[in-house]
């Protein structure tokens, strides 16, 4: 059973910086895709950045891109992603999701695993 626990959210001012974690357990990472999604009160579920497990290729949304790295730690089995330069438009909560097939997704459906979400809170 796949199970993912994000955690690193919290209150943060804006230009600040903050680092999740998801920590991912009970499957073979090795060849997974991983993605970071983000929600924010009364707006759709959107995507924010994804890794290959094997090689480590990433993507962005346009609107992290420059700010955000996602990036992975295959002895920990772990995916992090690093946020600098937060606004408040970067508040939400944030989900890990992990799917078996490889490759960069971006869309939710692609995704079979989700984590419980971690609060992000950008003050000005």
């Amino acid at each position: 059973q796949v199970q993912l626990v994000e955690s690193g959210g919290g209150l943060v001012q804006a230009g600040g910086s903050l680092r999740l974690s998801c920590a991912a357990s009970g499957g073979n990472f090795s060849n997974y895709g991983m993605g970071w999604f983000r929600q924010a009160p009364g707006k759709e579920r959107e995507f924010v950045a994804a890794i290959t497990w094997s090689v480590g290729r990433t993507a962005y949304a346009n609107s992290v891109k420059g700010r955000f790295t996602i990036y992975r730690d295959s002895a920990k089995n772990t995916v992090y992603l690093q946020m600098n330069s937060l606004n408040v438009e970067d508040t939400a909560v944030y989900y890990c999701a992990a799917t078996r097939k490889g490759g960069i997704w971006t869309l939710i459906s692609s995704y079979e695993f989700w984590g419980q979400g971690t609060q992000v809170t950008v003050s000005s």
